[in-house]
């Protein structure tokens, strides 16, 4: 029987998208491959999935560029060679946020989320399909492979202080639709995931709330998204089968203003 290893790119400290992805992907029997900058935190988090009898392994990345992400899946090839084992689901959690006025946001701002934003997502994509496409297609879903793409509010709309950030999710958001068009023929699924709202994390270096000039977000509970509910959420997507499939899902908290 052929394992089944999914790649999850953006990880942060584990509390996240990202963390809650890989946990429940292993419970549910893949072999998680852990792609992010910051290699303890990956081994802590591969670590904490073994000892729940799951399957995880850190590839840690400096950066999330495309020669990097490349690397990145020859080594996951490499560690889980084929016919053993095959890549089926790729999550593209990664992102680069400027949360600026457009007249201070700098050029080094713009380069960098484009080289996280738009370079780093076509080159995981394209790592990603290069794999689906020697799978054979799932008996149960009939695809060969599910490519989801972690999108956010600013994929949608530009608001005062996301010029940088939006421009870049705008793209993501472009690239995932021209993929899922151009290679659901080929029984590949590719999803792009609005997330519309904060998340629940630990990972303050990402808490819109802690940067001066961050929007201003809903303090109730019930105003932020749970990781493991976004995570069940992707779940739902892979195990679509192509009579019926989802392109755009949009999950928001029950109290987001929106």
């Amino acid at each position: 029987m052929v394992s089944q290893v999914v790649v999850v790119a953006g990880i942060g400290n584990g509390s996240g998208t990202g963390g809650a992805v890989a946990r429940l992907f292993a419970k549910e029997g893949y072999i998680v491959a852990l792609v992010s900058r910051g290699a303890e935190s990956l081994d802590v988090l591969a670590k904490s999935i073994h000892a729940l009898g799951g399957k995880a392994e850190a590839f840690p990345v400096p950066a999330y560029g495309p020669e990097e992400l490349t690397a990145a899946f020859t080594a996951i090839h490499a560690r889980y060679p084929a016919p053993e084992h095959a890549v089926t689901v790729a999550i593209f959690n990664a992102g680069q946020a400027v949360w600026k006025p457009f007249l201070e946001v700098t050029a080094e701002d713009v380069r960098e989320s484009n080289k996280v934003n738009i370079e780093g997502s076509f080159a995981f994509a394209r790592a990603a399909i290069l794999a689906f496409q020697k799978n054979e297609p799932a008996p149960k879903t009939g695809k060969k492979g599910t490519l989801v793409f972690t999108g956010a509010t600013a994929s949608l709309r530009g608001n005062v202080i996301t010029s940088a950030f939006a421009s870049g999710k705008f793209a993501v958001r472009a690239l995932s639709q021209s993929l899922a068009k151009e290679f659901g023929k080929e029984n590949i699924h590719v999803a792009h995931a609005i997330i519309d709202g904060g998340i629940a994390t630990g990972n303050t270096r990402g808490d819109r709330n802690s940067l001066p000039s961050g929007p201003v977000e809903n303090p109730t509970p019930d105003s932020k998204l749970s990781p493991e509910s976004i995570a069940a959420s992707y779940l739902y997507l892979v195990n679509q089968d192509r009579s019926a499939w989802t392109w755009e899902l949009d999950l928001r908290p029950a109290h987001e203003k929106w």
